[in-house]
């Protein structure tokens, strides 16, 4: 249903005066869309924080046919409001396609309030809405895709910090069990934990158990060879245990060689190396 829009009024006007019947049919049908999965309450308070930042956009020279360009100083304010939505929306799971549409829909419900217009002026300033909601549904995408990435990358730096615990095994004694695939960013997180631990607790022995670990690489092997180097220059003695059958062979043919550091067959060896009587101690 529309209503009458009078010959001479600017869309800007009409925006204004039926607000709350244009937010109420673009609610309606944003909830239909997303079935259940946003309440209404929830969407009109997302809306009617957009319908306002909006309304003084269409005010604007965009409004009279010139290039929209939401990288000025007045789509500021338009700019982290979609960035923020559409980060909220991808914590809530939803799809690129269903946030950019959140923004389409309005589309829909301005037409039908303006669809009797016989002013060649509203119709062409409802076409420049019309491209203005696309050009802001588009930077919503865009902030979508950027959001997922950048919560991708939070997730996996949060994960490669769980899976790589430093625990406090006995008085003095620390031991990186690592379970899983290791690569180069895995172990260089080990090398800084592991070295912060030292500090922190001032333990004298570290053990590295690989137990878990389904293969190793050169670069991996050097990763490795480098933290035990950098522990021993702050004074503590690294144990690596653990190493499969399948390991040593690889370690083997790929000629690397881990000198003088000591190697144990399983954590509880390590752990009863590190805690043997030291010299001159009767046992």
């Amino acid at each position: 249903m529309s209503v009458d829009v009078e010959h001479g009024q600017r869309l800007t006007d009409v925006l204004r005066d039926n607000a709350e019947t244009l937010i109420d049919r673009w609610v309606g049908a944003v909830a239909a869309q997303l079935r259940g999965r946003s309440t209404k309450a929830e969407l009109e308070k997302d809306f009617r924080e957009f319908y306002g930042v909006l309304l003084p956009l269409t005010a604007s020279d965009g409004a009279d046919g010139v290039d929209i360009d939401i990288s000025r100083p007045e789509f500021d304010e338009m700019r982290s409001l979609l960035e923020e939505y559409s980060r909220d929306r991808v914590r809530a799971g939803f799809s690129p396609s269903e946030t950019a549409s959140s923004v389409f829909s309005l589309k829909r419900a301005v037409f039908e309030l303006t669809d009797d217009a016989d002013d060649p002026r509203m119709v062409r300033q409802v076409l420049v809405f019309s491209g203005l909601l696309d050009t802001l549904g588009l930077w919503t995408f865009e902030s979508y895709a950027r959001a997922r990435e950048e919560i991708i990358r939070e997730q996996s730096e949060q994960l490669l910090e769980l899976t790589t615990p430093v625990v406090k095994i006995w008085e003095g004694v620390l031991a990186v069990p690592l379970v899983g695939t290791l690569d180069s960013a895995r172990t260089q997180v080990v090398m800084e934990k592991l070295l912060e631990a030292l500090v922190e607790t001032g333990s004298e022995h570290a053990i590295i158990d690989i137990t878990g670990v389904l293969a190793v690489d050169t670069q991996v092997a050097q990763h490795l060879l480098k933290t035990v180097v950098a522990a021993r220059l702050m004074g503590a003695e690294c144990i690596v245990s653990g190493i499969r059958p399948q390991i040593a062979q690889t370690i083997v043919a790929l000629g690397i060689e881990f000198g003088d550091i000591v190697t144990k067959a399983s954590l509880a060896d390590a752990l009863r190396h590190a805690l043997r009587p030291g010299p001159g101690v009767i046992g």
